[in-house]
């Protein structure tokens, strides 16, 4: 088989797999579906384990659509607040994200590493309804933004297991926190 042949294939390998993912998708009508102190979404029970709420800049953005977490929480926002949301402190720090981390890289500390640590994290975040999803589809880095809602455990019917963290002071692996987003707005 030629490169040419090789390319196309695999070009349609993909292009069916995102097919067969996109229609395997809940519907957003699903979201939100309330089961006394728990949300259901297909296959998952979703717990509240204390409200949430937080005026940011938008660090990073990244969209998944493979990983397990990604019919949950499509998206993760690395965030910051206090000094991490100052435009002259953040042209110092390079920032990424990628697997569900977020990473950030300084030549020199402009603020003291801990400052940058509590003042920053990775979100995961899931949309509680259809016009949550459609907001967090339009968040760019940068951008300053105000969300509202609790900080979950997500359990799914096959035993799969993600817990929030609920603290601003931890980093590293189980930092991140992982949120139920009842509102969302734009602050800028």
């Amino acid at each position: 088989m030629n490169t040419r042949r090789l390319v196309y294939a695999l070009a349609i390998v993909a292009a069916l797999w995102l097919v067969r993912d996109w229609l395997q998708s809940p519907p957003l009508s699903d979201f939100g579906q309330s089961s006394g102190a728990s949300y259901r979404l297909p296959g998952h029970t979703i717990t509240p384990l204390e409200p949430f709420q937080l005026e940011a800049r938008v660090l990073a953005r990244e969209d998944y659509r493979f990983d397990r977490g990604a019919k949950i929480a499509p998206v993760d926002l690395a965030l910051g607040w206090g000094p991490m949301a100052d435009p002259q402190i953040l042209e110092r720090i390079e920032i990424s994200q990628g697997n569900r981390w977020y990473r950030w890289h300084v030549d020199e500390f402009p603020i003291p590493r801990r400052e940058i640590e509590t003042h920053s994290a990775n979100m995961h975040m899931i949309p509680a309804n259809a016009a949550v999803a459609e907001q967090l589809a339009e968040v760019e880095p940068g951008q300053r933004i105000a969300l509202s809602g609790q900080l979950v455990e997500v359990v799914g019917d096959d035993g799969f297991r993600w817990l929030s963290s609920l603290s601003r002071e931890d980093t590293g692996d189980g930092a991140c926190e992982l949120i139920w987003v009842e509102q969302l707005t734009r602050i800028d």
